[in-house]
């Protein structure tokens, strides 16, 4: 039997949007170079998570309209806005929000990107289990939703938008821990509005932070992709994602 798939967890902290995202297509590429060269050095599949300040995202599909604030209410919110290669629509990022990029390279693991999304989906459904909140699919609605139930319909804990090149993978998933939900107001998040957002704070009695639920979440993914997990935290981390990037510095 092969031994596992080695994953590295990175684990960032409170991290720019613009850097990051330049950081993972930098390393998305290395991956992919990597596949090309039978004599090149092997790379592992990277888990990064970390927290970003105030921003919103729009994917490449998405409708600028469902962002509903002018450039001068976002710099009145301290917030940033970005178009960006994933798939989906608007979403928000922010402190008290755990959010996820993994570059994996799906040729060594499943090429199925169907799978892929519903794997990571069970990562935060189980994650979720552990603080008593019963995290769902809705069909045609990819990320993980609350609901419906007695406090009212689905209400989304968890977004997701990725972008698949090569069978390598970038963006991931941003997870509700603590976040401040009246950023969302500012937004129709993923397009969807007929439906609301939440948080596991919201959804439990439980003590919950962001720092906790990175347990669970590096446990079940390592579970459910039946990888080998080794972490890197702080100025190891950034170090080692500096020398996959090929980058003068990892941010801040």
């Amino acid at each position: 039997m092969p031994a596992p798939e080695e994953l590295v967890v990175c684990h960032l902290g409170r991290t720019p949007y613009a850097p990051a995202w330049e950081m993972q297509e930098a390393i998305q590429e290395r991956l992919i170079a990597a596949k090309r060269d039978p004599e090149a050095d092997p790379v592992p599949h990277i888990l990064i998570l970390l927290e970003h300040p105030h921003v919103y995202t729009l994917g490449k599909s998405g409708d600028a309209e469902n962002l509903l604030v002018s450039e001068d209410r976002l710099d009145a919110l301290d917030a940033t806005f970005h178009r960006i290669g994933r798939g989906g629509d608007v979403t928000y990022h922010g402190p008290g929000q755990l959010v996820g990029y993994p570059i994996l390279d799906l040729d060594r693991l499943f090429t199925d990107l169907g799978r892929y999304l519903r794997t990571l989906e069970e990562v935060i459904i189980r994650t979720c289990a552990e603080y008593d909140v019963t995290g769902t699919r809705v069909d045609g609605r990819t990320g993980v939703w609350v609901g419906p139930d007695e406090r009212g319909l689905e209400r989304k804990i968890c977004a997701m938008g990725v972008r698949c090149s090569r069978w390598v993978t970038m963006h991931g998933f941003a997870v509700n821990v603590t976040t401040d939900l009246d950023y969302f107001d500012h937004i129709v998040p993923c397009g969807i509005n007929d439906r609301g957002v939440t948080s596991l704070l919201e959804e439990t009695d439980a003590s919950v932070d962001v720092d906790a639920v990175r347990t669970p979440v590096v446990r079940h993914f390592a579970e459910l992709f039946e990888v080998e997990v080794t972490e890197r935290r702080g100025e190891d981390a950034r170090s080692f994602l500096q020398f996959l990037a090929g980058a003068e510095a990892v941010p801040e």
